[in-house]
Parts: structure tokens; sequence; C-alpha cells
């Protein structure tokens, strides 16, 4: 029996209006069907995401679906790594749409050298218009990391873009499943893998479109649980690189509580964050961020 090269994991729950779209993108790969696999590891989804899927497996074999009662996306990527027939695990979600390249530039950057974690390039976009246009336009896009990067540390390993051998996953023991709320189950499993001997190299060939404009309400609330999630990593790995880098330092738990001192100051950074894109915003979703840090030493100390 034939094994594919590359098993494509994508967690997801109710999230069918953009996996209509996701699933075609990863069908349409420029490598031949029976070197690749997709597995959809759904949390039960309950909006037609299950009928969907029937009908596109019926039709093509390269993709399956494993539902599941998961508690989170590390329990649902764990379960599609096990799933996995690929000897190399690429990392991808329900609201990213992949160029017809992505699974043919990790392969190549993974056949160059053994050691590595590939993370590709991951762009924002706001509807399928602006998907179409970056697409067509490179000269446009904004990427996080300059084309010229070569290596990523533990922190930008996000699995919106993401590829492990499996066997390297195997070794360091996979998605910490304790992580079921927002946050940080990817980049504690990068942190593993580098602490591993792993290179993570950037790949900004390796191109996909992330559409799930976040409203600002709601991405105040995500930070709130990053920031709980930051507090767990730590707790697993205590040092002061792990503190610093996901900005839980007592200088910036200060900051926080000068600015939650200063309620008018609150409100004023709120209505700008509000308004518009910034340095209001970004201040404001680093205060519930760090709402989010404090909550959890305070409930580890029973305050």
């Amino acid at each position: 029996m034939m094994y594919p090269e590359i098993s494509v994991v994508i967690p997801t729950y109710n999230r069918l209006d953009t996996l209509r779209h996701v699933i075609p993108s990863l069908l349409r790969q420029d490598l031949r069907a029976e070197r690749y696999e997709i597995v959809v590891a759904d949390s039960n989804s309950n909006d037609g995401t299950a009928e969907y899927l029937a009908e596109v497996t019926a039709q093509d074999s390269r993709l399956r679906h494993l539902p599941g009662p998961y508690t989170g996306r590390a329990m649902a990527r764990n379960a599609g790594i096990a799933a996995a027939r690929g000897e190399i695990v690429l990392f991808t979600d329900a609201d990213i749409i992949a160029s017809s390249d992505l699974l043919a530039q990790h392969l190549r950057r993974h056949r160059e050298r053994e050691d590595v974690a590939v993370v590709g390039m991951e762009l924002q976009v706001s509807s399928l218009a602006d998907y179409e246009r970056l697409a067509s336009r490179p000269s446009e896009r904004r990427p996080l990391h300059p084309m010229g990067r070569k290596r990523l540390s533990w922190l930008y390993f996000l699995t919106g873009n993401a590829s492990v051998r499996r066997r390297d996953l195997d070794r360091v023991g996979r998605f910490d499943e304790s992580f079921t709320g927002y946050g940080h189950e990817d980049l504690e499993l990068g942190y593993r893998l580098q602490a591993a001997g792993l290179t993570i190299v950037y790949e900004p060939h390796a191109v996909d479109y992330h559409w799930h404009p976040v409203p600002y309400a709601e991405q105040k609330g995500k930070m709130t649980l990053a920031g709980q999630s930051t507090v767990r990593f730590f707790r697993k790995h205590p040092s002061f690189g792990v503190q610093a880098r996901l900005g839980m330092t007592p200088l910036s738990l200060a900051l926080h509580g000068a600015v939650a001192r200063r309620p008018g100051l609150l409100s004023s950074l709120e209505r700008a964050g509000a308004a518009k894109p910034g340095l209001a915003r970004n201040i404001v979703y680093q205060y519930h961020y760090l709402n989010g840090v404090k909550d959890a030493l305070e409930s580890e100390t029973g305050r």
C-alpha cells in the first residue's frame, strides 16, 4: 500500500462558511493526488460540516473526516496526527485558504534537511475579494516576517501554516491537551520542538490566507484567554526567557496596574481603540491580555 508523503491536519468546529473554500484550495494542490491527504478533525460541528465533508469524501478519497468530542484544538490536532499516514504533518485551520503550491513548498524544505519544522507565510485577509487581490498581487502583501528571514523562534510556531515530521511530533509528545482554552498550544509545542534540537525555518513561498477578521470586542476576549494560557505555559516552562517573550514580566504587570488605577485613561483608550486600528487598540489588547495573566495568577493563590 502506498502512503502519502504529507498529511494536512485541520481542526474545526462550526466553520462551514470558510471550510467550503479551504477544502477546495487544498484539493487543487499541484502535487499528484497520491502524495497527500487531508484529515479534518471535527469537534462534532452542528452546522452542516459533516454533510459537506461526506459529499466531498464520496468523490475524493484524499479527504478524511474525523469527528470526535475534542475539548480543544490541541486534542483535535492530536487526533489528526494519530490518524495521519504521511511522514510529514502540515497544520492549518478551517479558515485558511491555501495557495496551489503550499504543500510542495513545505515538502521541498523538508527534503533539503531532516531536523526542521517549517513555518510558511500566513497573510491576513478580510474577505474573499481581499484574498483574490493578494493572491494575484504579491507586491501588496504585508507579511509578518521579511522575505529574507531564514529562522524563527518558537514564538512564531503558528499552526495555521506549519509542518513537522510525524516522528518528531511523537518524540516530543505532540500537543499538550491541557491547553483547552484559546492560545499558545502551538507555541508551546514549538518550544519543545526547538528544545529537542529542531530548527524552525521560515519558508516565505509557502503562502496561505487567513480569512477570519475578528471584531474588536471578540478580540479583547481572546486576548484575555491568551493571557490565561500564558500562565499555563510559564508554569510548564518556568524560565525568564519564556516570561519575557510572552510579556508577563513584573514591569508589564506594573504598567497594567497603573492603567487599571486610572479608569478615565482606560475608557479613553477603549474608545480610541474601538474607532480604528492603531496604538490605542494595541494598548487595549495588551491590557486585556494582562487581565488574563493576572486572573490566572490570582486563581492559583485562591484570591
